[in-house]
């Protein structure tokens, strides 16, 4: 043993003086000559040297030297090669080839010596000890007497010869393996070294330079690296040493945690995926019939795969690469069979023994993160139900605890009324759709072992059915549906018209739903029409329904005032309605039983006809009698059109009129199927009686608004009426006068008509034939049609319904649009008056969040219909004032944010930019203080928001904001520059230094403040 080493020491002093006579001649050289022969003399000792290659390269002088040099024997050769990796030798002659020569002498080399002497330093010896050797040069060149440029871009040549062209990371391998052989090392005294190789062959793309080659990219780079560890772990399934082995593969299960942690974790399981998924679609085949674990658990290549995840230690890598590992899967489109043994493949091992990597299939991936759902069902079936699936549908094993605990932790957070206000919807979905399968699954004797999961999942269906949400409630249907069937299989709750055949469809619609913001590019006036409209449809987007065939309330505007109106008629609509239904009736009338073609007494069919209604209060008084369910029916299917006809009488039943449509209930009225239908008429009526006679109106509705008298559904109603009536107002037309100028009260003497004949209105005279014979044609008679006299009305037998005088002349009228103004405060301040007080059964920032909501809208409805008008400046202060409470603006449920966003985009678009500029220079700071809220709020909601409508809507805020901005930029450059361009002494206009305070008014990518 002694002699050995002293034998070692001899020869690595011989080395080392070899080395130091080839760095003393580099150093001293003139010539390229003389570095390629010092080169050379250190090269023979170690490599199988080949002069005739590169000698006709060099100078006769040292030709004959390189040629006639001493070359060792095979065995001294490999002494010498071992020997030199091993000590100080290499890293010392290595820094003199990568800076002296690179720096000075390199671009001098031909390309044969280059590559037959120079690269075989790097390319032919040990991997671990270049690699180590080369990495550091990457970044750190030395001292200023170097070219940099040169010595980085031979650094970055030699390492893709030596990692990624000459298969290095293969090699390394190998030389691991060796080392673990030759001195009987133990795994631990290895696991430095590998944590440093790992760490140094992932680095190499971040320390190389930004215009370093395309191969040394992350992208490119680690492509290379996976393909070899892919390579490495195929060779291994066939090796037969299993010490070996293991210190291998723990090196590879090192380079994937370090991929990982530089975030490259899809690339890396991009290769790995395709690879593993073979491998079991190779098994797969080579079998027929059902598949065993002992098929996978015996078969080489599964274990090898099994070992090298378990050797990946590192929780966050395990946690990317599964996670990359379903969405490469869910790319490829296998089938449930094939996607279960490829996750089995990779983390059965790692799941059995390691609680952390359990944990992070069945609580993160269940509860933090969203997969497609077919990648949820491979989670529950590998973690839950931890057996392989039959053909594509989940399987049940005979342990069921996990599916149980499973069940449970998922009932419990799913219910509560915390998570659905703070989650977002996509998660929400997934959450469900996680319950459902596990539901699904279960049986009822499982059920009952469970612990508060039906208490659980109650809560959580009564909590989301009270949402106004469309697909909130489809979730609770949905698992209302899943848990009756655990419940009583044979009688299923449904709850929405959806679930058809027990099928659920568990993506709920989200997988192809795409979100798009497009924007108008016109002028400043199409923006704010195109964001508002915008803003609009996310508002109301839960209001609309697919199938539902009706027409849209807003259609109907205000009747022509001078109509006539056959009373007879009113009620003749409503009987022809019913004449369809006849149709349809007529055809199974001979299925009829035979007492129905009984003859009975026609003379009672007076009595069958039933009253038809003429006047209102006959109208109030039937609806009034609640258990005559025909009669009410048919007085609110009339109600719209005796109001729309404006008789005498409405001025003075319109609050009883109002009172009585709120508190019917259509469906104890209507025929089972037919109750949207009769409450489509009553609120038709309702909005009919708002524009006709608003004030009278208005009153009580705003009586009975926050009554405790009445419940959540007619306080939407109410709201939802005030809305559509606001618009029917805002879009009617009017009959108004025309203002034209009157004529000289003296007549021009050169008229051509004198005052005392007879205009040219009437019609010429007329001969008049005289017949019958009791008149004598005695003499002609002659006849004409004179014009109407003032005031003067033909009878008819037709009756005129008309709050105006029939002398109208078309053409001394004029259409006058808008006629909301005139009414907006009437709606909105009564309605914000009491809205924060808790009373008996009112309590709308609490549990009435839905009412707040609407009214909210409500209320953005009216600020739109006074757009531009001076009520929607002396109103606009008063709703942000209410919208600047904390529990309406910061309101937990995001329908309310979304309201609130609503109104005040409403607002932005109704303020006129001249008024803004009127407050601005009269002092007031309430409007810039409000203004200054809406932007600071809506970016916060950008930014922080989880629902992804008020994220939208948010944005569409922040730009209403910055034209109304701009608009009011524009409104003040004007008004100073008409100033002081007037021939009159120019108006100096200066702001109150309060103003200057605040940043209200902020211009988009400009520093102009107003």
């Amino acid at each position: 043993m002694a002699e050995g080493t002293k034998q070692e020491r001899t020869l690595e002093n011989n080395l080392l003086h070899k080395v130091g006579e080839a760095v003393s001649a580099i150093s001293d050289a003139k010539h390229v000559d003389q570095v390629i022969s010092a080169i050379h003399s250190v090269a023979v000792l170690l490599f199988p040297v080949d002069p005739s290659l590169f000698s006709g390269s060099i100078g006769d002088k040292y030709r004959e030297r390189v040629c006639s040099s001493v070359v060792p024997s095979a065995d001294e050769r490999n002494e010498w090669l071992e020997t030199f990796y091993r000590g100080v030798a290499f890293p010392t002659f290595a820094r003199v080839l990568l800076l002296d020569v690179a720096s000075d002498w390199l671009s001098c080399f031909p390309i044969s010596v280059q590559k037959h002497l120079y690269d075989k330093f790097f390319l032919d010896g040990s991997v671990i000890e270049v690699v180590q050797v080369l990495v550091p040069f990457l970044h750190h060149v030395g001292d200023g007497g170097v070219n940099a440029n040169s010595v980085q871009t031979n650094v970055e040549r030699l390492l893709i010869l030596c990692l990624l062209e000459n298969d290095g990371v293969l090699k390394i391998t190998k030389e691991i393996g060796n080392i673990y052989q030759g001195h009987n090392s133990s795994n631990g005294s290895l696991k430095p070294l590998l944590s440093r190789l790992s760490q140094i062959l992932t680095s190499i793309p971040d320390k190389a330079r930004l215009k370093s080659p395309p191969l040394l990219s992350s992208n490119l780079y680690f492509k290379h690296i996976t393909n070899q560890l892919l390579q490495i772990l195929d060779d291994r399934a066939s090796c037969t040493e299993a010490n070996c082995t293991v210190i291998v593969l723990s090196f590879v299960g090192e380079v994937f945690s370090r991929i990982c942690r530089r975030g490259l974790s899809d690339l890396l399981l991009s290769e790995v995926t395709p690879h593993v998924l073979a491998q079991v679609r190779r098994l797969l085949n080579s079998k027929i019939g059902a598949i065993e674990v002992d098929t996978f658990q015996l078969d080489p290549t599964t274990r090898i795969w099994s070992k090298t995840m378990e050797a990946v230690t590192d929780p966050y890598a395990v946690e990317k690469m599964a996670e990359q590992l379903l969405h490469q899967l869910y790319a490829e489109h296998p089938s449930d069979v094939e996607a279960f043994w490829t996750i089995w493949t990779l983390f059965h091992r790692n799941v059995i023994h390691q609680a952390s990597v359990r944990s992070i299939f069945v609580d993160k991936f269940l509860l933090w993160k969203v997969f497609p759902i077919r990648c949820l069902r491979w989670i529950l079936q590998f973690s839950v139900l931890e057996c392989p699936p039959v053909t594509n549908t989940l399987a049940k094993g005979d342990v069921t605890q996990g599916l149980l605990e499973t069940t449970q932790r998922l009932a419990s957070v799913w219910s509560k009324r915390e998570f659905l206000q703070s989650v977002q919807l996509e998660q929400q979905a997934y959450i469900t759709a996680a319950l459902g399968l596990c539901l699904e699954n279960m049986s009822r004797e499982e059920l009952d072992r469970t612990k508060d999961v039906m208490h659980s999942i109650l809560q959580g269906v009564s909590c989301r059915l009270e949402n106004p949400g469309d697909l909130v409630r489809k979730m609770a249907s949905s698992i209302a549906f899943m848990f009756s069937k655990v419940i009583d299989p044979k009688n299923p709750l449904y709850l929405d018209d959806s679930i058809t055949d027990n099928a659920i469809d568990w993506e709920f619609g989200l997988q192809t739903a795409s979100i798009t913001n497009t924007m108008e590019n016109g002028d400043g006036e199409n923006k704010r029409s195109a964001s508002l409209t915008e803003v609009n449809e996310s508002s109301r987007r839960n209001k609309q329904k697919e199938n539902r065939k009706s027409k849209n309330i807003s259609a109907f505007v205000l009747a022509d005032p001078n109509e006539i109106v056959d009373l007879a008629t009113l009620n003749c609509d409503t009987e022809s309605d019913k004449d369809d239904g006849d149709d349809d009736a007529s055809v199974s009338s001979d299925n009829s039983s035979v007492t129905s073609l009984e003859p009975y007494d026609l003379m009672d069919d007076d009595k069958d006809l039933g009253k038809q209604f003429t006047h209102l209060v006959d109208v109030v008084g039937a609806l009034r009698k609640t258990d005559d369910a025909d009669g009410v029916e048919k007085a609110i299917y009339v109600a719209e059109k005796l109001v729309r006809a404006s008789p005498d009488e409405l001025t003075h039943i319109a609050g009883d009129l109002a009172r009585t449509l709120v508190q019917v209930r259509c469906s104890d009225i209507a025929i089972e199927g037919e109750e949207d239908s009769a409450e489509e008429k009553r609120q038709r009526a309702l909005i009919a009686l708002l524009v006709t006679r608003p004030f009278e109106s208005l009153e009580t509705l705003n009586n009975i608004l926050y009554s405790p008298n009445v419940d959540v559904s007619q306080r939407i109603m109410i709201l939802d009426v005030m809305a559509e009536a606001a618009r029917e107002l805002a879009n009617s037309k009017t009959l108004k006068p025309k203002h034209e100028a009157r004529g000289p009260l003296i007549s021009n003497i050169s008229d051509p008509q004198p005052w005392y004949l007879p205009s040219n209105a009437s019609t010429p005279w007329k001969k008049v034939s005289e017949t019958g014979s009791f008149h004598l044609n005695w003499a002609n008679r002659f006849e004409r049609e004179l014009q109407s006299k003032p005031g003067q009305t033909k009878k008819g037998k037709s009756r005129r319904w008309s709050l105006k005088s029939a002398d109208r002349d078309q053409n001394s009228t004029d259409w006058s649009q808008n006629r909301f103004p005139l009414y907006a405060a009437a709606f909105m301040l009564p309605a914000m008056k009491e809205f924060d007080k808790k009373r008996h059964g009112v309590d709308l920032l609490g549990r009435d969040f839905v009412v707040l909501g609407k009214l909210v809208h409500m209320l953005g409805v009216c600020m739109q219909c006074a757009s531009m008008h001076p009520e929607a400046s002396a109103l606009a202060i008063s709703l942000l004032d209410m919208l600047q409470r904390r529990e309406v603006c910061n309101h937990p449920e995001a329908y309310v944010r979304r309201a609130v966003l609503f109104a005040a985009s409403s607002v932005l678009v109704s303020l006129h930019p001249s008024y803004i500029v009127s407050t601005l220079v009269e002092g007031n700071l309430d409007l810039s203080r409000a203004l200054e809220w809406i932007r600071t709020w809506a970016l916060q909601i950008a930014d922080s928001d989880i629902d992804r409508d008020c994220y939208t809507m948010a944005l569409s805020c922040l730009q209403l904001h910055a034209e109304m901005a701009l608009q009011t930029s524009r409104a003040l450059e004007s008004t100073g520059g008409s100033s002081s361009s007037s021939s009159i002494r120019p108006m100096n206009i200066s702001l109150p230094s309060g103003i200057s305070k605040l940043t209200s008014i902020k211009l988009p990518s400009s520093n102009v403040h107003l």
